[in-house]
C-alpha cells in the first residue's frame, strides 16, 4: 500500500461477538464528559478491548500508564456494549471523517443503537443531563431521566455522529452531562446515571462521585491561597526581579 492509498481514518478491530450491540462513544470534550463516564464504565464493568482507530490527521500524542503506550482511540466490549473511548479530541475539520469511519466499519453488523456521551456548558450547577435522538421513539424511552433540548444545536463528533445515525435510520441517543469548562466527574456520574435507567446497568457511580469531591476541595483550596496572596500587602521596598 503506498502512502496515498492509506484511509484517512483505520479501525482495527476484531468481529463483535453478538448482534444488536449498543455502541457508546465518548471523546474528549466540555468537561471531559464522555471520556470519564466511559473510562470509569469500562474499568468498572471489566470491558475488552478489541480494537483501536487511527489516523494521520489525529494529534501526536500517545498516553501511557506505568511507561506502556495506549492508543488514543480504542474499541471496548462486554456482552451486547461497545465502547469507543477516546484520549484524544477530534478536530471540527475531521469530524464527519471519524463519524463515518466509526459507522462504516459498525456497517458489517447488526447493531441496536450509538449513545454518544458528551458535555454542555451552562451557568447551572445542578449537573442535569440533556438530550437528543434521531426520533422521538427514542426520547420516549429515556422518559423523566434525562431533560430533552427543545430547541438549538450540538457540535463536535457528537454532532457529525448522530448526523449520520440519522442519514442512515441507525438509532442514535446523545446524551449531554451538564458541565463547566474542566475535567468533571459529577457530570459523568450524571451521564452513567442515565444509562443505568435506560439499560438497567446498575453501575455505581461513587468512586466518581469521590473524585468530584476531591477535584472540587482542590479548585477550593486553590481559590483561598488565590484570594490570600491578593490580600498581601506589597511593600515598596521590595526587590523585584529584573528583565532583560
Amino acid at each position: 500500500m503506498t502512502t496515498s492509498q492509506i484511509p484517512d481514518v483505520i479501525v482495527q478491530a476484531r468481529p463483535l461477538s453478538s448482534e444488536g450491540s449498543i455502541i457508546l462513544i465518548g471523546f474528549p470534550g466540555s468537561g471531559l464528559v464522555g471520556s470519564i463516564a466511559l473510562s470509569y464504565m469500562v474499568d468498572k464493568l471489566g470491558f475488552d478491548l478489541i480494537g483501536t482507530m487511527t489516523s494521520k490527521y489525529f494529534p501526536p500524542m500517545a498516553m501511557m500508564s506505568d511507561g506502556v503506550i495506549a492508543v488514543p482511540v480504542r474499541i471496548y466490549e462486554k456482552e451486547k456494549f461497545v465502547a469507543i473511548l477516546a484520549d484524544i479530541p477530534i478536530h471540527p475539520q475531521i469530524c464527519y471523517e471519524v463519524a463515518n469511519a466509526i459507522l462504516d466499519w459498525l456497517a458489517a453488523f447488526k447493531i441496536a443503537e450509538v449513545v454518544t456521551l458528551a458535555g454542555i456548558i451552562t451557568n447551572e450547577p445542578e449537573k442535569r443531563v440533556f438530550c437528543v435522538a434521531t426520533d422521538k421513539p427514542l426520547l420516549d424511552r429515556l422518559g423523566d431521566s434525562a431533560i430533552r433540548l427543545p430547541i438549538g444545536s450540538i457540535s463536535g463528533i457528537a454532532s457529525s455522529l448522530l448526523t449520520e445515525c440519522k442519514i442512515r435510520n441507525i438509532p442514535g441517543i446523545g446524551l449531554l452531562g451538564e458541565t463547566i469548562n474542566a475535567p468533571d466527574p459529577r457530570a459523568a456520574a450524571g451521564a452513567i446515571g442515565v444509562l443505568n435507567s435506560l439499560y438497567d446497568l446498575q453501575i455505581d457511580t461513587a468512586g466518581l462521585i469521590e473524585q468530584a469531591e476531591e477535584i472540587e476541595a482542590q479548585m477550593h483550596r486553590l481559590a483561598e491561597e488565590v484570594q490570600t496572596a491578593e490580600e498581601q500587602p506589597i511593600r515598596k521596598d521590595q526587590q523585584l526581579p529584573m528583565y532583560g
